[in-house]
Formats: C-alpha cells, structure tokens, sequence
C-alpha cells in the first residue's frame, strides 16, 4: 500500500475518534465550568465550616489525586459495586469533576480580587448579599477568570488522551490500536498529532477573541 492509501486509511478512523474527543470534551467541559462555579459561588456566599470543610476537601481530593485514579474509580471502582458506566460517560464525569476543582479555585480567586471597596458600597445602598454577588461580583469575577478558563479548555483537549486508559475510543486509543494492528507508528502518531493541532489552535484563537472582547472597559 502506497503512502497515500495508508494516510486515508489512517485518517477516517482518527477522524471518526476526533469527534469522540470533541464530545468528551465538550461534556467534561461543562461539568467543570458549571460545578467549578457552584463549588466557588457556595464557598463564597456561605462562608461557613460545615459548609466550607467538606467543598474544600472534595477540591483537595481532586487536585492531588492523579487523574487516572479518579478515571478507574469511575469506571472499574463503580462497576465492581454494580454501578456500570460506559467509557464515555466516565471519562466526561472524571475529567468533569477534575476540571471543577480546579476551576473552582479559579473562581474564588475572581471572587476575591473584586475589590472590597464595591462591596462595601453596594451593601451600604441596601442591596443584599445576593444582589452583590450577582451584580457586581460575579460579573468581574467571570472577566478575571477567563484567561485561566480558556487555558483549561485547551489543556483538557489534550487530557482526554487519558481516557484511553478506560477504552474510550478518542484519539490515542484508536491511534494505539492502528499501530498495533499495523506497525505504521510514525505515521499513525504524526497524524494524531496534526489532528490535536487542528483541534486546539482554532480553539487558542477564538479564546484570545472573547479574552479581548471581555477586557474591553465598559
């Protein structure tokens, strides 16, 4: 078989696990953006130890945990106690529930680099501690957090090459699988690498475009 009659050989099937990849990403990505806000917004507005203590402790489980570990727990951990995941859905719900941890920090730090003087004067009109969060916090906050937030979408593309730990068929494991059933290793990985490529730098780019609208003063 000619070069080029491997290379499309190669390609569909990469192809085909790219839009895996996009799927899993986009899932674990909202998961993160959304539980990571909630995990931030409670610790902020209820600073309270019953409630504090156990959200900090599930930020610390999941930052210092490698991702691995959270992957199998999810997908052989929860399967061994009956409860049975596919590949996807596991790999979504891990890295999902990684990423909010760790935005979740970038979120209280947005939080409080508001400065305290707002605070003061928006309480000192009357509004409520929830109108200031929702009106005059959060809205910086989002604009502060954004470039941390954008630098994890593009980070997590290149994460879910972990699932293929679980069998899930992105990327690398259907790379994987084509070098083992045909020994073209340069080739297939060159052709994974371009595709992550095209995947992430479009991305870079539409995220430094809404980083730019966003700083702009209004």
């Amino acid at each position: 078989m000619g070069q080029t009659g491997a290379f499309l050989e190669f390609l569909m099937p990469l192809l085909a696990a790219a839009l895996t990849t996009i799927g899993i990403s986009a899932g674990a990505f909202v998961v993160a953006l959304v539980l990571g806000f909630v995990l931030a917004s409670v610790r902020y507005l209820w600073p309270v130890r019953l409630v504090t203590i156990p959200l900090q402790a599930f930020v610390e489980i999941y930052r210092n945990i490698p991702s691995l570990t959270h992957l199998f727990i999810l997908y052989f951990g929860l399967a061994y106690l009956g409860v049975r995941l596919s590949s996807v859905t596991a790999a979504i719900l891990g890295l999902g529930l990684i990423g909010a941890a760790g935005l979740s920090e970038v979120y209280r730090a947005g939080f409080q680099a508001v400065p305290v003087g707002q605070r003061e004067a928006a309480f000192a009109i009357g509004l409520t501690p929830w109108q200031v969060f929702r009106e005059i916090v959060a809205p910086q906050a989002w604009r502060i957090a954004l470039p941390p937030i954008g630098n994890y979408a593009v980070q997590l593309i290149k994460d879910t090459s972990l699932v293929a730990a679980i069998a899930a068929p992105e990327i690398m494991f259907t790379a994987r699988n084509l070098v083992v059933n045909t020994f073209e290793t340069t080739l297939v990985y060159l052709l994974a690498t371009l595709i992550y490529l095209a995947l992430c730098l479009p991305l870079v780019v539409l995220l430094r475009s809404v980083e730019k609208r966003a700083s702009t003063p209004r």
